[in-house]
């Protein structure tokens, strides 16, 4: 439990300390480019798309795996 604690506080631990450097820098770190919104989007849709796939395949041959 105390690992798994650590790990986690590390990540946060940045992340305060990044934001805090944002503040006192004054740098305006929040702008986020059209291409990455749409490579976003993009890889959200396609992993949404393969899970459908790979739900509706489970769900037709359900029967016929259930030995596996």
């Amino acid at each position: 439990m105390r690992t798994t604690l650590n790990r986690l506080s590390a990540p946060a631990r940045w992340l305060r300390d990044r934001t805090a450097q944002g503040r006192r820098n004054g740098d305006d770190r929040g702008d986020i480019s059209i291409t990455t919104v749409i490579i976003w989007v993009a890889a959200v849709a396609g992993a949404l798309a393969i899970a459908g796939t790979i739900a509706a395949v489970l769900t037709k041959y359900n029967g016929l795996i259930t030995g596996i």
